[in-house]
């Protein structure tokens, strides 16, 4: 099971990261805080003082077809917000 998805890179978490230190991912959503700060921690190097977690239930869409109603809905997803240490940095575009 792989906790982290992808990182969230839009300008409102660019924004918080530069300002306070924090960064936004997708997350498996059977995922707990304590996995999240384990496999941040592991995959960048940093050291995590906090994790907060959303879960986003799906979106349920209906159109109308010559075929009738077609009914469907998005998948449902967790997000974190981790706070890394004072002096950690995060760096989503190195090409390493």
């Amino acid at each position: 099971m792989s906790v982290l998805i992808k990182p969230i890179i839009t300008e409102k978490m660019t924004a918080d990261s530069e300002l306070f230190n924090r960064y936004g991912f997708f997350v498996n959503p059977a995922a707990n805080k304590l996995e999240i700060k384990e496999a941040v921690e592991a995959t960048y190097g940093v050291s995590v003082e906090k994790v907060r977690t959303m879960n986003y239930g799906p979106t349920r869409k209906s159109r109308y077809t010559k075929t009738g109603i077609q009914h469907g809905k998005t998948n449902a997803i967790k997000k974190a917000i981790v706070d890394v240490a004072e002096g950690d940095i995060i760096d989503f575009y190195s090409n390493l």
